[in-house]
């Protein structure tokens, strides 16, 4: 039996021993040498500088946008005995606009491990989407993440739904406060069918998200915080996101009726601009015009810290 770590032998061209560790290196070096070799400057923002002896970058080149020494950068092409960090790599793997697939070769032969699920960067709103939902008046309006989790809103959401900024931010969550705030369920008088539909969405979402710890996290908290939600979760039932009508029973003003529709922006495809416009329906405009005379100001600026 091989030891877990240990290298393995097997014959070379010559007959010689050859580890399992100096063949990944050589198949390391060789990956390199070609994803630099089909890279052009101006694929990576470098200027293009004329012609070159040879295609693609100068190993110079990708170890100063890796931010790594120029000499060890060299060693790994060289298939030199070196282990490189997982930092390394992985700024290696940015800094040659590797996909997804090589990203995790890369990693296999720098490392001789699986590579760790990669961590998707911060989300952020655009300032021209956080003043259209500011400027959007009477009509609430609240943008959701890739995981549903509340980044920007306005103050007629807050009117609506109550202060977002209020909410610790763990829990700032769409899909959680459906299930796990009690006013949220108030204010649904279909909560069980609004809740079913929504857990339908997102698991649809999240299929392009399997392994994401920051989703697999949501999902076993709201496993183990609430009964309904497992049950709807089993169901393994998909839906898409689109237009609709809603109505919402206030604990002040009754019933009030909104038209909703859900927008994509082109910079951010996976973040979605809800928005609910009143209908004339049971005096909705109005009451909502109430509900935000008596609104305090929000807690918080309306972008999500």
């Amino acid at each position: 039996m091989t030891p877990k770590n240990a290298e393995t032998f097997q014959s070379g061209p010559s007959g010689t021993s050859v580890s399992t560790g100096e063949r990944r290196r050589e198949e390391l070096a060789d990956f390199l040498r070609m994803r630099r070799a089909s890279l052009k400057p101006e694929d990576v923002g470098l200027p293009n500088g004329g012609r070159r002896r040879t295609p693609g970058l100068r190993r110079e080149e990708v170890a100063q946008l890796a931010g790594v020494g120029s000499t060890w950068y060299t060693w790994l092409e060289q298939g030199r005995d070196v282990r490189a960090s997982l930092d390394v790599l992985e700024a290696l793997s940015r800094a040659m606009r590797l996909t997804p697939a090589e990203r995790t070769h890369l990693i296999l032969l720098g490392r001789g491990e699986e590579a760790p699920a990669c961590k998707p960067p911060a989300e952020r709103i655009s300032p021209t989407i956080r003043r259209l939902i500011e400027n959007l008046g009477p009509a609430p309006a609240f943008v959701l993440g890739r995981r549903w989790d509340y980044l920007a809103w306005n103050r007629a959401a807050c009117a609506l739904f109550g202060d977002f900024a209020r909410i610790p931010r763990a829990a700032r969550n769409h899909l959680w406060l459906t299930f796990m705030d009690p006013a949220r369920r108030e204010l649904c008088p279909d909560w069980e069918r609004v809740a079913r539909l929504a857990v339908a969405k997102f698991r649809a979402d999240s299929a392009s998200h399997i392994g994401d710890p920051s989703f697999e996290e949501l999902i076993q908290a709201l496993r183990q915080s609430s009964l309904e939600f497992c049950r709807a979760w089993k169901r393994h039932e998909v839906a898409r996101t689109g237009e609709g009508r809603r109505e919402l029973v206030h604990p002040v003003e009754g019933t009030l009726v909104f038209e909703h529709a859900v927008f994509n922006p082109t910079e951010a495809p996976e973040q979605r601009l809800i928005l609910y416009s009143p209908v004339p329906e049971q005096d909705t405009p109005a009451k909502l015009a109430r509900l935000l005379e008596r609104a305090p100001e929000p807690m918080a600026l309306t972008v999500a810290p």
